[in-house]
């Protein structure tokens, strides 16, 4: 059974997308429901703004945002929707990826938009499933579930370097 809401992954550029494809692998392997979009801040701000308007009443729970350089896509979209934005600043540009990150991470009072690393597009998606599993208790077990599995596989990597080092 799915979710009941989806999220969004907005770009601010097609280049963008071998990024931000980890997230939408993610959100499908835990069959929350997104949609993807190329929205540019600067290029089609009209747009941007009328999608993050509109979000709520089209069903989504979360945005995820990424771009990079200025990287003001996130914060355009959050000052126009109270629904939670995920920014993803993208790695490239002369500072390589650090403007994209203090663009996302610097907004102003009352306009937050929740930052990931730097081309951190799998976290962005687990941030999202987190949110939507506040009011979903379904995709909450599954979270519980991955979490014990990682946990699972450390244990196991962790007995076996162990067993390793005892046998030197």
């Amino acid at each position: 059974m799915q979710t009941e809401k989806k999220a969004a992954i907005i770009m601010g550029s097609d280049s963008d997308w071998p990024v931000l494809k980890a997230a939408a692998v993610q959100l499908k392997r835990w069959e929350i429901p997104f949609e993807v979009r190329v929205m540019s801040a600067h290029r089609m701000p009209e747009a941007a703004a009328a999608f993050a308007r509109g979000a709520a009443e089209n069903g989504f729970g979360v945005l995820i945002a990424a771009a990079g350089m200025a990287a003001h896509l996130a914060g355009a979209l959050a000052a126009n929707t109270t629904l939670p934005v995920i920014g993803v600043p993208i790695k490239g540009g002369a500072a390589d990826g650090l403007d994209a990150l203090l663009s996302t991470v610097q907004m102003p009072g009352g306009i937050p938009v929740a930052t990931v690393a730097v081309n951190g597009a799998k976290n962005a998606a687990v941030l999202a499933a987190q949110m939507l599993a506040l009011a979903d208790e379904r995709l909450a077990a599954v979270l519980r579930a991955d979490r014990e599995a990682m946990a699972k596989t450390i244990a196991e990597k962790d007995a076996a370097i162990r067993a390793e080092a005892a046998a030197l």
